[in-house]
C-alpha cells in the first residue's frame, strides 16, 4: 500500500507543484483533455498517453490528445516510477503499454524536450466490496436493468460516451456529477454500478465516493471499464452519437448493414453483409491491431445485429458497436441517408498521423532518380550502424540525434519538402517535429522500411 500511495503521489505531483504546405506552428497542449477532469499541470510537465519507444535514439513519444510529443532521455538520469519494474531502465520503459496514462517532467533546450521523470499512472485500488467484475456485469446486462435490478452509469465525458458504451448504461460524467444527481434512483439501497476508461481512470471511483456521500449503500465500480468490456462484448451507439462522433469528424469506421433492402438508403460508407456470412466479410477487414471502429446496423438494433457484432468481437476486434434502435432509429432522427447499391468490399483507411506522408507517395518520390526529385529532399535519420547496409539513392543522411547540430545541412526553403524516414517511423517523426518547429516544410514516413545496399527498399 505504501508503494501504491507513493506512485499516486508521484502521479499527482503536478497537482500541487497539392500540396505539401508547411503546417502552422500553434501552441501545443500540455494536458490531455480527459486528464483535466482530475488534474492540473504545472510548467515543465506533460500529461497524456504513452505512444512509442525508440531505444536507438533514447527517445519516446506520447500523445496529448491529437498532438504528439517526442522526448529524449538520458539513461543515466531518467527516473521512471511504475508498478511494473524491469531489470533495466529499457525493460521498464518497454513495459509501458501504448495508450497508458503518464505524467512526464522535462527540461527544454533549443526546442528539444528531455524527460527527467516518467510517472506511469497506477491502477485504481478499491476495497473488494466496492468493486464488481466483468463477468458479473455481463450477466446483469444480459438480464437488463428491470430483471437484474441495477443502474449502470458511464462516468466518462459525453464525447467518449458517444463513441460507444455498455448496453443499458446512462451517461453521468463525473465532472458534472453534482448537476446530474436526478439521474440516480430514489432507492438508496439500489445497486449502482459506475465505470469509466479502465484500471487507471479515477472518474468512476470519484462517482462512487460522491454516491456514498449521498447515502447510497450498494454502489460499486467496474474498475476494468470500457476497455475490458470491448475485449469480450459489443457496445452500443445512439444514431445521433454516431453522426456527431464519427461522421461529422470524418473519423473512419467500418459500417456493416445487414438489411436486405439497404439499397433504398443507408449510412455513409456502409458495406453489405448477409447474416450468416460474417466470416467471409472478416477476410476483408484490416488487421485487428489497427482497432478499426465497427458499427453493425440492422432494421431495429435487434438480434441479427447483436449476433454479427459478437462474431466480429470474437474474431479479435475491439470497439465493435450496434446502432441503437437500428436503421429505424436513424431514419426517425432524420439523419442523412445515402441511396444506391451498397459496397460489398470493406474499405478502411486509418486517419493518418499529422505530418505523415502516405506509403504510396513516399514510394513514388523515393523511386525517382535523385535529379528528378525537384523540390523534395529525402532525409534518412537512422544511425550509422543501420545506414551502412544501404540508403535510398540521393538521400541526405543525418542521424536524428545529430540533426539539431547539423541543421545547416538541410535546405530551408518553403518550396523544398523534407521527407524524413528511419526504420520504423518513430525517429522520423521526432525529426519531423524538430524540423517543423524550426520552420521547415516537412513530412515523415510512419512505417517500417528496409533498405538494401543497391538503394532498393520495401515498406511494410
Amino acid at each position: 500500500m505504501r508503494h501504491h500511495a507513493f506512485l499516486n503521489l508521484i502521479w499527482a505531483g503536478a497537482l500541487a507543484s497539392t500540396a505539401f504546405a508547411a503546417d502552422p506552428v500553434a501552441p501545443r497542449p500540455v494536458t490531455a483533455k480527459i486528464c483535466l477532469n482530475c488534474h492540473t499541470t504545472t510548467p515543465g510537465n506533460l500529461r497524456g498517453n504513452f505512444e512509442a519507444l525508440a531505444l536507438k535514439s533514447s527517445s519516446f513519444q506520447m500523445k496529448v490528445d491529437e498532438n504528439t510529443e517526442v522526448l529524449r532521455y538520458d539513461k543515466a538520469s531518467l527516473k521512471v516510477v511504475s508498478e511494473e519494474k524491469g531489470a533495466t531502465l529499457d525493460d521498464t520503459l518497454k513495459a509501458i503499454k501504448k495508450g497508458h496514462e503518464v505524467r512526464v517532467e522535462y527540461t527544454e533546450k533549443e526546442g528539444v524536450k528531455t524527460a527527467t521523470l516518467v510517472a506511469v499512472k497506477p491502477a485504481v485500488k478499491l476495497a473488494a466490496h466496492e468493486t464488481i467484475t466483468l463477468d458479473e456485469v455481463q450477466k446483469l446486462v444480459a438480464m437488463g436493468p428491470e430483471k437484474g435490478k441495477y443502474f449502470l452509469f458511464d462516468s466518462r465525458p459525453a464525447p467518449r460516451f458517444q463513441e460507444g458504451n455498455i448496453p443499458t448504461a446512462v451517461n453521468m460524467p463525473f465532472p458534472a456529477f453534482d448537476k446530474l444527481v436526478d439521474k440516480l434512483p430514489a432507492d438508496k439501497t439500489a445497486l449502482l454500478i459506475f465505470y469509466c476508461s479502465g484500471k487507471t481512470c479515477n472518474m468512476s471511483p470519484g462517482s462512487l465516493a460522491k454516491a456514498k456521500k449521498l447515502g447510497y449503500t450498494n454502489a460499486k465500480v467496474f474498475i476494468e471499464g470500457m476497455p475490458a468490456w470491448y475485449s469480450k462484448n459489443y457496445g452500443v451507439i445512439a444514431p445521433k452519437s454516431f453522426k456527431e462522433a464519427f461522421l461529422d469528424k470524418d473519423i473512419p469506421a467500418i459500417v456493416v448493414d445487414l438489411r436486405p433492402d439497404a439499397d433504398k438508403g443507408t449510412l455513409k460508407g456502409a458495406v453489405a453483409l448477409t447474416p450468416g456470412k460474417t466470416a467471409e466479410l472478416l477476410k476483408q477487414f484490416p488487421i485487428a491491431k489497427l482497432k478499426p471502429p465497427v458499427l453493425v446496423v440492422d432494421a431495429n438494433g435487434g438480434e441479427s445485429a447483436r449476433t454479427v457484432a459478437q462474431e466480429i468481437v470474437k474474431a479479435g476486434y475491439p470497439g465493435v458497436n450496434v446502432l441503437q434502435g437500428g436503421f429505424q432509429a436513424w431514419q426517425a432522427a432524420n439523419l442523412p441517408l445515402v441511396p444506391g447499391k451498397l459496397a460489398t468490399t470493406v474499405t478502411y483507411v486509418p486517419k493518418p498521423r499529422p505530418g505523415s506522408i502516405s506509403n504510396a507517395e513516399f514510394t513514388r518520390l523515393a523511386s525517382l532518380a535523385p535529379e528528378q526529385r525537384k523540390d523534395v529532399l529525402i532525409l534518412d535519420v537512422r544511425n550509422p550502424d543501420e545506414t551502412k547496409n544501404g540508403t535510398i539513392k540521393g538521400a541526405l543522411v543525418i542521424p536524428e540525434t545529430a540533426l539539431l547540430s547539423r541543421l545547416a545541412e538541410v535546405p530551408k526553403d518553403a518550396k523544398v519538402l523534407v521527407v524524413t524516414h528511419c526504420s520504423t517511423g518513430i525517429r522520423a517523426e521526432l525529426a519531423y517535429h524538430l524540423l517543423k518547429e524550426k520552420g521547415y516544410n516537412a513530412r515523415f514516413l510512419n512505417a517500417e522500411i528496409t533498405i538494401i545496399d543497391t538503394g532498393e527498399f520495401t515498406i511494410d
